[in-house]
Formats: structure tokens, C-alpha cells, sequence
């Protein structure tokens, strides 16, 4: 066969050869120019999901997020250290769930405990971790900006210790100030830790204010009884008919249940929910 012949026997092949590559390059160019998509996610917690479901669910309308503070803390002889962390935790998904188009930030645990030389507050018990105020501050900055940057605009920060209050004030104050021509608000969930409500709960069922407790009592006790048991151990006090040193917890926590911690700390998710929802609609206002 001369060499033309051949040429032409096998120019249908190199037409359809040629056809495929130039069908390869059109479809790569579309998927090239397409953007990286995923199923609708009904998670809450942004550490369980894909960047692309967190962006989807932005772009569906999830723009408010919560940030939730806990603590690695003594909790007495009674309750595991990382009480707040747990407590907060089930909170914030609850508060989201309440919420709708919200989602949630892992649990920041390292929060201000006190001075560390001669050690002050809790950190006179081994287990707590403590950081200083600026850091743990400058942490939530640090979230807030990335929340920011990824497209929420309504960013909560709800703490479950007393410690962490007052820095997060400030945080919450100074990046709301800046933002706020740009529509971005970061709220300090104060009614979250208002305990006012639970308290007066508690004395309207007969309990008195040294019952109670301030650390480790019936409140948080009951708390973590309802969402997490196993962190409990109330069989350590009941034991004990005296101590020769301090516990770590004050109060009562014996008297504490599963029962009431389910409504304590249904209050303060509550609370939580109707802060945030009439700070999102004055963002909403503010916009039109």
C-alpha cells in the first residue's frame, strides 16, 4: 500500500481521536469553571463538615455562627474537669438547632483560670489549664476573623465560665464596632451565663442559696447529669461523711438530678436563642 493510501486509511481514526481530545478540553474547561459543590448538610458542627459544605451552607442563608467558650477546670472530688466544655458544647448545638441557619464552632477549652505563681482560683488544683486574659482574647479574635473571612455575619461567642466573661466583652465590643458599617455583628451572649433565672428556680422548689451553691453545686451538676452522666460520680461525696480539705465545690451537689438540669439548662438555652434572635433581627433592620 503506498504511503497517501495508508495516510487516508487511517485519517477516520485520527478525525475521531482528534474529535475526543477537543470534547476532553470543553468539558474540563466547564468543570474547570464550575465550582466545587455538595449535598445540603444538616450538621451543625463546622469540625464534622467538608469547607465545601460549610460554604454551601453559607450561601444558603447559614450566616449566624456559634462560638462556645468552656474551661479544663477542678469540678470537686464529683465532676470530671472538662465539665464546661461539655456543658457548653451540648448548649451551643441546641441554641443552633432553635436558631435554624446556624451553625457551630469547636469548643474552645483553654480559658483565663487566674495567676499561675502562687496559683490562684482553681488553678490551685491540679487538672485546671489556664491561659492569660490576652491570649484567650486574642484566640477569639482570631476565630472571629476567620468566620468573617469565610462569610458570617452574625458570630456569637458564648462562654460557660465566669473567667472568660470580661474578655469576651471586649472582643465582642471591638469587633462589632469596626464591623459594623459592614453589616457584622459579634455578639456577646451574655444571657446565656445569667443564672438568675435557674436560681430562682431552684428557691422557688425549696432550695436555699447555700444549697445551691457558686462552683460544682446543684446548677452544673444537675447540668451535666442531664447531658453527660458519665462525667458524674455522686457517690464520691456520699461516702465521704467529712473532708480534711477543701473539695474544690460548694453547695450541695447530692441534691442534684438529671431531671432538674434538663430544665436549667433549658433556661439558658432559651435565653441564648431569644438574645441572639433579636440581635440578628436588629441586624436585618439595619441593613434595609
Amino acid at each position: 500500500m503506498s504511503l497517501p493510501s495508508f495516510l487516508a486509511s487511517r485519517r477516520p481514526v485520527a478525525v475521531k481521536l482528534g474529535a475526543l481530545c477537543l470534547a476532553a478540553l470543553i468539558a474540563a474547561f466547564y468543570a474547570a469553571d464550575r465550582p466545587l459543590t455538595a449535598p445540603l448538610s444538616t450538621k451543625l458542627d463546622i469540625a464534622e463538615m467538608s469547607w465545601v459544605e460549610v460554604r454551601g451552607a453559607i450561601e444558603r442563608g447559614a450566616t449566624t455562627v456559634i462560638v462556645p467558650s468552656g474551661g479544663i477546670e477542678q469540678n470537686g472530688v464529683h465532676m470530671v474537669t472538662g465539665k464546661h466544655d461539655r456543658i457548653v458544647g451540648w448548649a451551643a448545638r441546641r441554641i443552633a438547632e432553635k436558631l435554624g441557619q446556624t451553625l457551630v464552632a469547636p469548643v474552645v477549652s483553654y480559658v483565663p483560670q487566674g495567676g499561675y505563681d502562687p496559683p490562684e482560683g482553681h488553678l490551685r488544683y491540679p487538672g485546671t489549664i489556664g491561659v492569660p486574659d490576652e491570649v484567650y482574647a486574642g484566640t477569639l479574635e482570631g476565630i472571629a476573623r476567620s468566620l468573617k473571612a469565610a462569610g458570617f455575619r452574625t458570630i456569637c461567642l458564648i462562654a460557660d465560665h465566669g473567667g472568660s466573661l470580661r474578655p469576651q466583652a471586649e472582643v465582642a465590643k471591638r469587633l462589632s464596632d469596626a464591623w459594623a458599617s459592614q453589616g457584622i455583628r459579634v455578639v456577646d451572649v451574655t444571657a446565656y451565663y445569667d443564672d438568675a433565672s435557674q436560681r430562682a428556680r431552684l428557691e422557688a422548689s425549696g432550695e436555699t442559696p447555700a444549697a445551691i451553691g457558686r462552683h460544682a453545686g446543684i446548677q452544673d451538676t444537675s447540668e451535666l447529669l442531664a447531658i453527660w452522666p458519665q462525667g458524674v460520680d455522686l457517690d464520691r461525696l456520699s461516702t465521704a461523711t467529712f473532708h480534711l480539705e477543701a473539695t474544690g465545690a460548694s453547695g450541695d451537689p447530692l441534691r442534684s438530678s438529671a431531671h432538674r438540669g434538663r430544665i436549667l439548662i433549658g433556661l439558658r438555652v432559651d435565653a441564648a436563642v431569644a438574645q441572639i434572635d433579636g440581635a440578628r433581627a436588629r441586624i436585618g433592620q439595619a441593613a434595609h
